[in-house]
């Protein structure tokens, strides 16, 4: 199977499978959506949204947010791991937003950078999920199975992002970052799919006779 063809099999299976796609992080707007996602770096989705109902009930804006103790917010979202490093950047990016947005997120790419623990990844989502800016946030399982599906020999996530931004339409971008998360959670996991069991990789690549080996992001 060409790439070409790869790539339309791969977006017209995904959208039979996820013809919705509702955001994994629960939140009501922009900030919150900023915060949740970052408390998700190396944690479940689903362990942030059993934490940012407690977090949002203390504050859920940039006003709230930034006169908190440091100390508090750190006890609250200690089960989604680095909290020291998350509540230190909940607070100060709580405390720039107000000096210098009024504390309004911004809708912009390199301002959302700026801000204390968001990478690229989280302003790619908060700029796709919150603003309807078309994006293409990129995580270690968009990578692996981008990967798998021969879509990128990137050794790492920018190198994917600009790859798969290349393969897709950009009106594509916001809707199908969610599709293959979605898709990889439920059949093409880490450890149950080794690139020679699950239908998109076995459909790409019917004669594949030994694992897929992913690089590392």
């Amino acid at each position: 199977m060409l790439k070409q063809d790869r790539v339309a099999y791969i977006l017209e299976r995904l959208q039979v499978l996820y013809p919705e796609t509702p955001v994994p992080l629960d939140h009501k707007d922009p900030y919150t959506l900023l915060v949740a996602v970052l408390l998700s770096a190396q944690c479940t989705d689903e362990r942030v949204n059993q934490i940012t109902p407690e977090l949002f009930a203390l504050a859920d804006n940039a006003h709230d947010m930034a006169p908190q103790d440091v100390d508090e917010i750190r006890d609250i979202i200690r089960p989604c791991g680095l909290s020291p490093q998350k509540s230190k950047a909940i607070k100060r990016l709580s405390e720039i937003l107000v000096e210098r947005y009024n504390g309004v997120v911004p809708e912009d790419m390199d301002a959302l950078e700026e801000l204390p623990g968001v990478g690229h990844k989280t302003a790619s989502v908060v700029m796709s999920q919150a603003f309807g800016v078309p994006a293409f946030p990129v995580d270690t399982h968009i990578h692996r199975l981008a990967q798998r599906w021969g879509l990128t020999s990137g050794k790492n996530v920018v190198q994917t992002e600009r790859d798969l931004k290349r393969l897709f339409p950009e009106e594509y971008w916001n809707r199908l970052h969610l599709q293959i998360i979605f898709y990889g959670r439920e059949y093409c996991t880490a450890r149950g799919c080794d690139g020679r069991v699950c239908e998109i990789c076995t459909t790409c690549y019917p004669d594949r006779k030994h694992p897929k080996k992913t690089q590392k992001a």
